[in-house]
């Protein structure tokens, strides 16, 4: 075989390796997943509402099976609560970071992954019928490659002790999900246009030579 179709077939197992762990291939949640996730957080959280419950289970059983992106706006304590693990003189922003230790890696190792994030620039410029709701720290837009991984996530009971960590330090914040969702850079375009040119590169530069 020669070096150009080495190139290409390389490039190509590449592709697939990542297309098949960024891609959720489980379709939606079955009756028996719905079922096992509700039992496992009302396991966990005994205290949550009957209507925080049924919002749950509206949100499985609307399952697509596909990708999809939680959007958040989140206003911080100035102060972080002083709870069990915060230090004295910590800034919410540090006390946040101890919740996200678990999430990242939790998150990554399912190929879920903020897709923007940013610092508010000012007061809400326009809002309607929501008061108290002016001021925000930050907001960001998180991909997650399914329901299912979210749950698996959520439900971890590494996450309940961790969790804490994000009472104490956000004073306010509002989520929810996107299902439908489309955006320019989703990383299996890119990668296989700079695969292709990596391809294309190859192939021509071994082409002068010969």
């Amino acid at each position: 075989m020669s070096a150009s179709k080495w190139a290409w077939l390389t490039c190509a197992i590449l592709y697939l390796c990542f297309f098949g762990w960024y891609t959720s291939f489980g379709g939606p949640l079955t009756e028996a997943e719905i079922e096992h996730y509700m039992d496992k957080f009302s396991a966990t959280n005994p205290s949550v509402d009957t209507a925080a419950m049924a919002n749950l289970r509206r949100f499985m059983e609307e399952d697509t099976g596909d990708d999809f992106a939680v959007l958040n706006v989140i206003d911080m304590y100035e102060t972080p609560l002083q709870i069990e693990g915060v230090e004295p003189g910590e800034s919410s922003g540090e006390v946040l970071n101890k919740y996200m230790a678990y999430m990242y890696p939790a998150l990554f190792s399912r190929a879920c992954h903020p897709v923007m994030m940013g610092s508010a620039a000012n007061v809400a410029m326009d809002l309607m019928n929501a008061p108290g709701m002016e001021s925000w720290t930050s907001g960001a837009l998180m991909r997650y490659r399914s329901r299912r991984d979210m749950l698996e996530i959520s439900s971890n009971l590494a996450f309940q002790g961790s969790h804490e960590f994000k009472v104490a330090a956000m004073q306010k914040t509002i989520a929810f999900p996107l299902d439908p969702w489309f955006h320019f850079g989703d990383p299996r375009l890119l990668l296989a246009l700079i695969l292709t040119i990596i391809c294309l590169a190859t192939s021509w530069r071994l082409a002068s030579r010969n």
